[in-house]
């Protein structure tokens, strides 16, 4: 599984009737491949993912696959209060052609660092998918902490872990630690230069359904030792990024789906849409 680059965990577009939009959900996975996106995250935080029902999330998987299967990486969120429900989404992940998946720590139970062990090596033990761990405690309520990831670390199924802690001396540690076959994942839109300085290949990115095509541009300069040219490029994006981290992150990446140019529709409750002069005021950061 390919997850060098950026990887865009998409929005779900609804329609005016607060439904599922799958043309317009095909249409912005084509956008992201002609863009040079590595891979695609469905199910994800910022694709309002805790708000599907059942066949809802059975649509929007089937529908991403349908477009970008054999295109580029595809992986599926699989976050769950409960264990047990991770597995059956991990199940029917591969059932529907998903090349890997993205846990994070059970929301809401507060586990201890043993239970997260427990948690990840249950789910990676009845899957043979490759999973990405989610360290994001902001939404979670737990970190999972450099000695957990570590231990993880050693699981065959368990390839990475997306750090969206906002600490980055967390990342660091982890970084310097060259765990063997196993990626430290860009998880935070402001840090990326800072992650690929000192080593990290990937980025999975709210903030890619904004901008996919700069920071697509923003790795590739990395890569190429190019670190004036990413900063350019991340300079020229931060204001709209600090602007999104600041707050109604989900509402600004439909609202700047594709620098504006995608009417990808509302948010669901309990998020509720930005003032329009909110929205404006944010779109004017795009130009």
């Amino acid at each position: 599984m390919n997850i060098h680059g950026v990887l865009v965990p998409i929005v779900t577009p609804f329609d005016v009737n607060g439904d599922i939009d799958t043309q317009k959900l095909t249409e912005l996975v084509n956008v992201f491949i002609e863009k040079g996106v590595t891979g695609i995250v469905a199910c994800g935080t910022t694709g309002e993912y805790y708000t599907f029902s059942p066949a809802e999330r059975e649509l929007v998987l089937t529908t991403i696959a349908d477009a970008a299967k054999g295109k580029v990486t595809l992986i599926a969120g699989i976050n769950s209060l409960s264990t047990n429900h991770s597995i059956e989404l991990a199940h029917q992940a591969k059932n529907l052609g998903y090349d890997g998946l993205m846990l994070s720590a059970n929301p809401y139970s507060l586990p201890d660092q043993d239970g997260i062990i427990a948690h990840f090596e249950t789910v990676a033990d009845a899957t043979d998918l490759p999973i990405i761990m989610y360290n994001f405690p902001a939404r979670v309520g737990v970190s999972i902490e450099f000695e957990t990831v570590a231990h993880l670390s050693k699981h065959p199924n368990i390839v990475g872990v997306k750090e969206s802690s906002g600490d980055f001396s967390h990342a660091l540690r982890m970084l310097q630690a060259n765990f063997e076959d196993f990626e430290v994942v860009c998880g935070c839109d402001d840090q990326p230069v800072d992650f690929f300085f000192w080593g990290a290949k990937s980025w999975i990115a709210g903030a890619a359904n904004v901008f996919p095509a700069e920071q697509v541009a923003l790795f590739e300069a990395t890569q190429k030792g190019d670190w004036n040219r990413a900063k350019e490029l991340m300079t020229a994006m931060y204001p709209a990024i600090h602007s999104m981290e600041s707050g109604n992150y989900n509402q600004k990446a439909k609202a700047g789906c594709i620098n504006g140019s995608i009417n990808v529709g509302s948010v669901r409750l309990p998020l509720t849409d930005m003032s329009k002069e909110e929205t404006q005021s944010f779109l004017a950061l795009l130009s």
